[in-house]
């Protein structure tokens, strides 16, 4: 989609929204709640409180706070637990959090993309537009192979498919034994 005003400061704000909408894709509820997870399982606040809450508990259940019963003596069994179950949800909070990312970075690869392909459709422009004054005021002097090969359209679809043999090469030189 191509943003156009009068304007060009607000023609970039405009691009900056656009951006931050495709990236920013945390509408539904669940993805609300996982971000809100991910952003206390992973603060400073929350491993503090953890290791003063394994502090609390040792010292609690060795009897080192004689004025509280302990209620999980050595070997902590309760705490073995609680620990066990709280590192599955942990774990899936980071795969999650992975998963996201990936997300957000497939979007951000595919804008780059886009913005790559747009300039480089650009710049060829601008070559030929170069090339034409050049050629008006009389200027040419010799054939530029060069120059001949930079103002052709870039063919997308040769890339894709260059890039998809190149991978495929790789994924066949990855199964082969080592040597």
């Amino acid at each position: 989609m191509t943003i156009k005003t009068d304007n060009p400061d607000e023609t970039e704000r405009l691009a900056e929204q656009e951006l931050k909408s495709s990236l920013n894709f945390t509408k539904s509820l669940t993805d609300q709640l996982a971000v809100f997870i991910i952003d206390i399982l992973g603060s400073m606040w929350f491993l503090v409180c953890c290791i003063l809450i394994f502090i609390v508990w040792i010292t609690w259940n060795l009897n080192l706070l004689p004025w509280l019963k302990p209620f999980d003596p050595y070997p902590f069994p309760i705490l073995e637990l609680a620990v066990s179950l709280f590192a599955i949800v942990l774990s899936v909070s980071v795969l999650i959090n992975q998963n996201r990312q990936g997300r957000i970075d497939k979007i951000s690869h595919q804008v780059e993309f886009e913005v790559n392909v747009r300039a480089e459709n650009e710049i060829t422009k601008v070559l030929n537009m170069l090339h034409d004054i050049h050629l008006h005021l009389g200027l040419e002097t010799k054939k530029d192979a060069e120059l001949e090969e930079m103002k052709e359209q870039t063919d997308i679809k040769l890339i894709h498919q260059a890039l998809d043999e190149q991978v495929v090469g790789n994924d066949a030189a990855a199964d082969l034994p080592p040597q």
